[in-house]
């Protein structure tokens, strides 16, 4: 395996350790990188968020290769989302084995037969990369719903230019690219709000009932405050909305007496959100409005794995792309396999049988904490073998990532060890457009989330992961 260089030679001397260490969680307390605690909940107090200590080496050619490729991304998106035929011929196995997809793909084809209410999508998108072993970038996913991260990303670059300056490495602060994904987010939501095109409207936050991410989402809604104070901001939550949202006869979405222009999904895209029946049926009152979604309910089918795995097919891509953009998304396609019960199917899950440690099962799932590893792959699959259950999941190749040494920051007091640590790079992308037209298409800024090396889980909440930026070498 390739070798990257280290951005600061480490260990650290004790003493230095100790120091800098307080120095960055303060920095992380002060500028808001927390969150509330998922253990024991206040509404009045935040920890830090899990961070690294010094920012992360990472390839500029191929940082530059994933941030120039996501207005393409965003493009295969978009229009993934506008072909019907496409969505329900890829998903026709899937809503059989996954109810959670299926009752998505039923509010999406009572809105679909209806004719959209409204015709704009807004996509904040983010597209999630790793390294394999030549150092080439593999996609990973594209997240269409709740992408998180982009409101403290920014605020982690920063938080390494000081560490790099309190180390007498100030002359490395250069290497640490610039990163507006807050304003990037922000400025999709509110040129969404302008083409709704009433000034007393509202933009809506679909929130969990307990918001424990809770300055990744503010700090958003506070820079669309500063883009246009005039914009209001709400936030409920879907047992709230069951209450408090109606349709008035020309579709337009009102929450108690605000109209609502924009509807921002914070939650909504795992099945644990939908609580009742009565919140599904709230979800497919907002998707009939003539609000703006963000998600809409076809972007969010478009951003399934099933979705993904059948676009890495042989020759999917001519359907939505020119010859150019397709040989830039291929190359950073990894090999993704469909589990259908067919030829293909049944020799990807012999072959995952054979070798369980090269693949990982993904089912239609996003925020962690879903994705079979290892011999795991081998004992579900034999479980499932002859049962529609294997349909629900996609098979993709493992992605042995390069491991690069560094100090994981927690809001616990443990002894702060070096470790080895890999690292997850996130494109964040803006679009607006409807069937005919794109109006907006923007690459706005990215993430680095690291882990702990043999760790299945880096999810920042939902497992053992930390915000992290990229420090670019050649």
């Amino acid at each position: 395996m390739k070798s990257i260089k280290l951005c600061v030679d480490v260990p650290l001397e004790e003493k230095k350790l100790e120091e800098i260490v307080n120095v960055a969680k303060d920095f992380a307390l002060i500028n808001g990188i927390s969150m509330h605690s998922n253990k024991c909940f206040d509404r009045n107090c935040v920890k830090i968020s899990k961070f690294t200590l010094i920012p992360t080496s990472f390839p500029r050619c191929e940082f530059d290769k994933a941030k120039n490729i996501q207005v393409t991304i965003n493009k295969l998106m978009h229009k993934v989302a506008y072909d019907d035929e496409f969505l329900t011929e890829t998903l026709q196995s899937t809503i059989k084995a996954d109810e959670f997809t299926m009752e998505l793909f039923n509010v999406y084809k009572i809105v679909f037969k209806e004719g959209y209410a409204q015709e704009h999508s807004l996509g904040l998108f983010r597209s999630d990369y790793l390294l394999n072993s030549d150092l080439n970038i593999k996609q990973i996913e594209c997240n269409t719903i709740s992408s998180s991260f982009a409101g403290l990303a920014p605020v982690v670059s920063k938080l390494h230019k000081y560490v790099l300056s309190q180390l007498g490495q100030a002359n490395k602060i250069k290497n640490i690219p610039e990163n507006n994904s807050t304003v990037g987010f922000a400025s999709g939501l509110t040129e969404a709000w302008k083409i709704y095109n009433n000034k007393e409207s509202v933009i809506l936050f679909v929130v969990e009932e307990i918001t424990y991410n809770i300055c990744d989402q503010r700090v958003i809604e506070h820079a669309i405050h500063d883009i246009n104070p005039e914009i209001k901001v709400i936030r409920r939550t879907f047992n709230e909305l069951i209450k408090q949202a109606q349709l008035r006869p020309n579709k337009e979405l009102f929450v108690e007496n605000h109209l609502v222009s924009v509807v921002y999904y914070r939650t909504g895209y795992e099945s644990s959100a939908y609580t009742s029946q009565e919140v599904w049926k709230v979800r497919l009152l907002m998707e009939r409005s003539r609000a703006i979604k963000c998600p809409s309910i076809q972007y969010h089918l478009a951003g399934t794995k099933k979705v993904q795995q059948a676009l890495a097919q042989p020759d999917a891509l001519k359907r939505f792309l020119n010859e150019n953009e397709i040989t830039l998304v291929r190359q950073v396609f990894a090999g993704l396999y469909s589990l259908d019960f067919d030829k293909n199917g049944d020799q990807a899950v012999e072959l995952a049988i054979s070798n369980p440690e090269k693949f990982v099962m993904k089912p239609q799932r996003e925020g962690g904490g879903n994705n079979i590893y290892g011999l795991n792959v081998r004992t579900s699959l034999e479980s499932m073998k002859n049962s529609k259950t294997r349909t629900g999941y996609i098979l993709m190749e493992y992605i042995d990532a390069p491991r690069e040494k560094n100090y994981l920051l927690g809001p616990n007091e443990e002894k702060n060890c070096l470790q080895e640590l890999i690292s997850e790079l996130g494109i964040y992308g803006i679009i607006i457009g409807d069937q005919n037209n794109i109006k907006i298409n923007n690459e706005v800024g990215h993430v680095l989330r690291t882990k702990p090396f043999g760790e299945d889980e880096g999810g920042i909440i939902a497992g053992a992961g930390g915000l992290d930026s990229p420090y670019l070498v050649e």
